[in-house]
């Protein structure tokens, strides 16, 4: 695996799990129970963007850790995939 696929797997990774990681640590308005004026009542009361930045990078990294072990070094590849979910046999 070449390191521009590396990087481009990474940021791809990041971004999936970003959407996962990203309701940790969010508590709504209505659970702090100070509702600003004019916004929702399910809208965060405090988002804590550099923990979740940081935990989606690590969670990120362990991912393409583990693809980039079984592309480089188990020899796992694309054709192994398709033969995984080729249901013609």
């Amino acid at each position: 695996m070449t390191w521009q696929a590396l990087v481009a797997t990474f940021f791809v990774t990041w971004w999936i799990v970003l959407f996962a990681v990203l309701p940790f640590w969010t508590h709504t308005q209505d659970e702090a129970g100070e509702v600003t004026l004019g916004t929702s009542g399910s809208a965060p009361a405090r988002l804590h963007l550099w923990k979740t930045a940081f935990a989606t990078t690590i969670v990120a990294a362990i991912i393409v850790g583990l693809i980039w072990l079984a592309f480089g070094y188990f020899g796992v590849s694309l054709e192994t995939f398709a033969g995984w979910f080729d249901f013609r046999q």
